[in-house]
């Protein structure tokens, strides 16, 4: 059984366009491990500096209090600059802004 590679979630999060978002359980389907969004959530932790993990929320578009310094705050405050929408529950806005990657398959260009 292979296991999920932080450093393949970090490139794939990497791609993730400013103004947009990703769900844990989204990166965990899109690396070939539907059942490790919880796995995602440890590699954003302990993403590099370059990794824009604050573009990775949960499934109902929570923030993560492991933002530092101020937890949920902090994460709100990064999308926030990138202008992602939020509703009215504090939640970000899904509907809006939920990342659709274009992966090309190979062989095709």
């Amino acid at each position: 059984m292979s296991h999920i590679s932080f450093e393949e979630v970090w490139n794939l999060v990497m791609r993730i366009p400013e103004g947009s978002v990703a769900t844990y359980g989204q990166i965990a389907h899109l690396v070939g491990h539907p059942h490790a969004a919880r796995i995602v959530g440890f590699a954003m932790h302990a993403a590099p500096p370059q990794v824009p993990c604050h573009r990775v929320v949960s499934s109902k578009g929570g923030l993560s209090d492991a933002f530092q310094p101020f937890g949920c705050a902090t994460h709100r405050f990064l999308l926030e600059i990138e202008h992602i929408p939020f509703t009215a529950d504090g939640c970000v806005d899904l509907a809006s802004c939920l990342w659709h990657p274009h992966f090309q398959q190979e062989g095709n260009s």
